[in-house]
């Protein structure tokens, strides 16, 4: 600690602190030309709009370390005690009018500089640990493509001037296309993605990434990560960096349009990486890194209305005329004599936070409430509060035997998927039989589409909904418990059906990636519109059990039949704990198995690789000890090419 308080009080400290300061004005100096290239002249080209960006990011650590070094002062000054004053003393000119800064600001400035060398190392340590990531991504798990895939890259890499040698590997645990490397780049692809996707889409990824490759993009990359963590601490920087990363994305976008000459189809593979999509190492250049949506847009010529473009503009500028205002009154002062600090007060900027929630879509869907629901106590309400705390218990365990059958079931199972909280509530609170009857019936009251009729259209068609869930999706417990008797009850039948209950060989659509896979029993429904979700909704049921009882599942590769069918034991010996993994095999096929289990954290902790022939169960025994553990299990047929991926919690204990 006498180091460090040492070490503050020396002159190169007091530069870095002030330097620090500085570059909040400068950098938002830079970041609001930036936003006006971008806002105001608004050039067409993305090359301009990345330049301009790469251009203001470069200028920004210059402008630090230009700062920095005028700050310093000529002749370094030996001082290893602080020496105290009684008074501050100012070198200044007399009548000057300006203010002086009162030394405990210059106490607290100097130590701005062991807090921003933290900073920079927590970051640094975490873009190491992202390029070793990427590392170990290329080392592991990985397989040479087919040998005419990469006599296809070859030939496309002739076609596009690239004239390092890149080599593409499938990878076991790239969830998308990634470029990895500078000097020898690697390009990984999903395993299986060669065989999933269409010739012309896989072109369009090799495009995309070779021309990463040719405009230097993953050296740009490094270099904007050790801009990043120097000026960790201004948001213009991380905005600055952010338009690098979309520009640079749209520059590689216009490639692809030019050379493969169909946008459509570009943007439809787009679409189709995007349902695999899972955040890449930072040192890796992901095919989906972007704004997807806006890329599409682009693409297809479709531009995203501007409605908060000038909002980094609006940001930039207020920043610059507050610290110019503050610098006008406080002229900084360094070692370098005539010079005054600026107050602490001036950099003192309010920021306010707003946070946007959106529904969680067909997940808000209410499920049904269970029996035990009504054993619960029923809030209290304002006009029995002069009630002791015994008196309301006791009128209301007189009151729950009331509610046994029809009312238990008309709340449990007839609209349990249509009342709301607040009906639920009000209905529980109610102490009578003839409350509750007039309570149903203003419940159906409120829902008629045609009030003052003798018919109630939406209670005929609720009823009717449940008895063909009950009819049709029953498999075991109740139609209307299932998911597809909830969907079907909460909005209506489906406008298409595509049924494949047998499972087996199926066509994937070109929007999906196209190419041909093992499936097990699903459903697709599809809605043209439902309020408060949107158009073209797609909701897709599976039966990974064949049991007849199919859930809905928002991962689209659930239903490949292909995900391996993998089961841990846990074992305890004198030597300690153990676990084996019993991975499922057809006998009749060839296979490559990879696992790897790590820690939360993404630490490995144990990892095994395998050919498999002729088996029907493929077993590992590892070692671990107590904890949680993450297991990823991958396999790829090696006649089919088929290939799936499964990834379980494992608890050690």
């Amino acid at each position: 600690m006498n180091q460090l308080t040492a070490w503050i009080h020396r002159p190169l400290a007091n530069a870095l602190g002030w330097a620090l300061v500085h570059f909040v004005w400068q950098g938002a100096a830079l970041a609001a030309v930036l936003a006006a290239i971008l806002f105001v002249i608004r050039p067409a080209s993305a090359r301009v709009r990345y330049g301009a960006a790469c251009l203001l990011l470069l200028a920004m650590p210059i402008a630090f370390g230009v700062t920095l070094a005028l700050l310093l002062p000529a002749h370094p000054v030996r001082a290893a005690v602080p020496i105290q004053l009684a008074a501050p003393v100012f070198d200044s000119v007399a009548d000057s009018g300006t203010a002086r800064v009162p030394v405990r600001l210059r106490e607290v400035l100097p130590w701005l500089a062991p807090v921003w060398i933290f900073g920079v190392a927590i970051f640094y340590a975490r873009g190491l640990t992202g390029w070793l990531a990427a590392g170990r991504l290329r080392r592991r798990g990985v397989c040479s493509a087919p040998p005419g895939w990469q006599e296809r890259l070859d030939r496309l890499c002739a076609r596009m001037r690239v004239s390092r040698p890149v080599l593409l590997l499938e990878s076991c645990f790239a969830d998308v296309p990634a470029l990895i490397g500078y000097v020898r780049p690697v390009i990984l692809i999903p395993l299986g993605c060669l065989a999933g996707l269409s010739v012309s889409q896989v072109e369009c990824i090799l495009i995309h990434e070779l021309a990463h490759i040719r405009r230097h993009d993953y050296l740009v990359n490094l270099l904007q990560s050790f801009v990043e963590g120097l000026l960790f601490y201004h948001p213009a920087v991380w905005w600055v960096s952010r338009t690098i990363r979309t520009e640079r994305e749209n520059c590689c976008d216009d490639q692809v349009v030019e050379i493969a000459g169909d946008a459509r189809a570009y943007a439809a593979t787009l679409a189709v990486l995007e349902q695999g999509r899972f955040p890449a190492p930072q040192a890796a250049l992901a095919a989906t890194g972007g704004n997807l949506m806006n890329r599409i847009r682009r693409i297809l010529r479709q531009p995203q209305p501007s409605r908060t473009s000038a909002g980094p503009a609006w940001a930039a500028g207020l920043l610059l005329l507050s610290f110019a205002l503050a610098l006008a009154a406080w002229p900084a002062r360094s070692p370098v004599p005539r010079r005054h600090p600026a107050p602490l007060a001036a950099m003192q900027t309010p920021v306010a936070a707003t946070a946007v929630a959106t529904p969680a879509a067909l997940n808000e869907v209410p499920q049904a409430a269970p029996d035990a629901m009504l054993d619960q106590a029923a809030p209290p309400q304002p006009q029995v509060q002069d009630l002791t705390d015994k008196e309301r218990k006791a009128r209301e365990q007189a009151v729950r035997p009331e509610l046994q059958t029809p009312y238990r079931k008309w709340l449990n199972e007839d609209v349990a998927y249509i009342i709301t909280n607040e009906e639920r509530a009000t209905f529980r609170s109610l102490q009578s039989d003839e409350e509750r009857e007039k309570f149903i019936e203003q419940f159906w009251l409120r829902r008629d589409p045609t009030p003052g009729t003798s018919e109630n259209e939406f209670k005929e068609e609720h009823y009717r909904r449940i008895a063909y869930a009950n009819e049709h999706s029953a498999a075991g417990v109740p139609g209307w418990k299932t998911d597809l008797g909830r969907i079907y009850i909460t909005y209506g039948p489906p406008d298409e059906i595509a049924d494949h209950s047998s499972g087996g060989v199926y066509q994937q659509p070109p929007a999906a990636g196209g190419g041909t896979i093992s499936t097990v029993p699903f459903q697709q429904w599809r809605y043209r519109h439902i309020d408060g979700i949107g158009d073209n909704v797609i909701i897709e049921f599976v039966d990974p059990t064949r049991s007849g009882e199919f859930h809905m599942t928002m991962d689209p590769s659930e239903k490949d039949s292909m995900r391996p069918d993998v089961r841990v034991v846990q074992l305890r010996r004198d030597t300690g704990t153990q676990i084996l993994v019993i991975i499922t095999l057809d006998a009749s096929a060839a296979f490559h198995i990879f696992g790897e289990v790590t820690t939360p954290a993404g630490l490995i902790v144990q990892s095994f690789e395998s050919d498999s022939s002729g088996q029907k169960e493929f077993t590992k025994l590892l070692p671990l000890q107590a904890g949680n553990y993450r297991l990823v299990v991958a396999m790829k047929n090696l006649t089919t090419g088929l290939a799936g991926r499964r990834e379980l919690t494992l608890t050690v204990q």
